[in-house]
């Protein structure tokens, strides 16, 4: 089975063999799809240094199973130039993307919150708890686990000027009806529910929230998630030198 070029993206790549890569790819179409680049790392490859994140392309492949072999590769777009935290933050999101996404579970919507995600870092002055917040969002709700965030527990709307703890399973719960954990402004769960700006005070608790959902759904992959992000850290790093095109501090 053969696939026509379709937008994607490297979340990870490998060496594997003597002159090839192991890829995991996010597709348009089709999702995270694994591949095998055969001859990718030969000196006159023609898609030698093409295949790396953040570099929007068009990629064709063929076969079945867990592991596709890629046929084509052109670049759709200039890469997206990112460092300090804003390379940091798309380090987050690829490696997000490996470990919550299972292969060929198709989910456009995914792939254009990552598109807008990776847009939205590599603008000058780039607000990227915001970006990554919105992204993380995106993906819960894609998998079907998207938050409670504007109406608590007794189904009250939530009140900007009101102060919540968070059920996992049920949503905001009044202050005053909490048991520790989490407090969150009503202001800052209606600001991630209509993915708008955080001020820098909603930040830490936006990634709390955040950090919360993302391990009670995907707990048991969080090993993983590190794991990705340091390997894919170690050939990026030399890119924090670079001068972006835009960074956030």
């Amino acid at each position: 089975m053969r696939h026509a070029l379709e937008a994607a993206y490297v979340l990870h790549a490998r060496p594997y063999r003597e002159t090839s890569l192991l890829l995991e790819v996010l597709t348009a179409g089709l999702g995270r799809v694994g591949m095998v680049a055969r001859g990718a790392r030969r000196p006159r490859a023609s898609v030698r240094g093409l295949l790396q994140p953040f570099q929007p392309l068009l990629l064709g492949w063929s076969g079945r199973g867990e592991l596709r072999t890629l046929r084509a590769a052109e670049p759709a777009g200039p890469p997206w130039r990112l460092a300090g935290r804003a390379l940091v933050g798309a380090l987050h999101l690829n490696g997000l993307a490996c470990t919550a996404l299972a292969r060929e579970d198709p989910h456009p919507e995914v792939f254009a919150a990552y598109d807008a995600a990776l847009r939205g870092l590599a603008r000058p002055g780039a607000e990227v708890d915001g970006v990554l917040r919105r992204f993380e969002l995106a993906l819960l709700g894609a998998l079907g686990y998207g938050p409670v965030l504007t109406r608590d527990v007794h189904g009250a709307p939530v009140r900007a000027d009101g102060v919540y703890g968070y059920d996992p399973e049920h949503g905001p719960v009044p202050a005053s009806a909490a048991h520790g954990g989490l407090r969150l402004r009503g202001a800052t769960l209606l600001a991630l529910a209509r993915g708008e700006a955080l001020p820098e005070a909603a930040r830490p608790e936006a990634r709390a929230l955040l950090r919360m959902l993302l391990a009670r759904h995907f707990g048991a992959r969080q090993r993983r998630v590190r794991e990705v992000l340091e390997t894919m850290a170690r050939p990026l790093a030399g890119r924090t030198a670079e001068t972006p095109h835009g960074t956030a501090t």
